[in-house]
């Protein structure tokens, strides 16, 4: 379920199996983005910046898109949409294939189960990042805490509930 307006949280009852959260784009993503993320995180392998040695070295298909920016990208959906009211709890997901500069990616996520929690309710998603071909590379499941209409926000910090 997508929120129209900043002011209003998103609760465990706005949620439904099936829904499927607003896609986060991100690029084209260029060799500047690749080689800022790269001197922000001290990944300082040429394949995400030199492009001679990417394709020419390690044969690859061009300069790649660090896991690290991927990994981020999909933090960056669950955060946005929990907003400050709820609790990005638990993420996973798999490497499997790359992205290279150039390519739009689309970060997306469904609601795949609800379980109530003593004082929030546990929302399990789907996720992962597509490229334009349609080429999955980054399938995932997370699990975010949502507040209950009419309760508190999610506490913080965090304490994982016994479900």
């Amino acid at each position: 379920m997508s929120m129209t307006s900043a002011d209003k949280t998103l609760c465990f009852e706005d949620v439904a199996v099936g829904d499927a959260l607003p896609q986060l784009a991100k690029g084209p993503l260029t060799t500047v983005h690749l080689m800022r993320w790269s001197a922000a995180m001290e990944n300082w392998h040429k394949i995400h910046y030199d492009q001679p040695f990417a394709v020419g070295h390690d044969k690859l298909p061009g300069l790649l898109v660090n896991g690290s920016f991927k990994q981020q990208f999909i933090v960056q959906l669950l955060k946005d949409w929990v907003g400050p009211a709820g609790w990005v709890w638990k993420v996973s997901f798999q490497f499997r294939a790359m992205n290279i500069a150039g390519e739009t990616l689309a970060i997306w996520a469904r609601v795949t189960g609800k379980r109530n929690a003593p004082d929030f309710g546990l929302v399990d998603l789907d996720l992962g990042i597509v490229n334009g071909a349609g080429k999955e590379s980054t399938p995932g499941k997370a699990t975010v805490a949502l507040p209950y209409r009419g309760g508190k926000p999610v506490p913080y910090p965090f304490v994982a509930p016994a479900v």
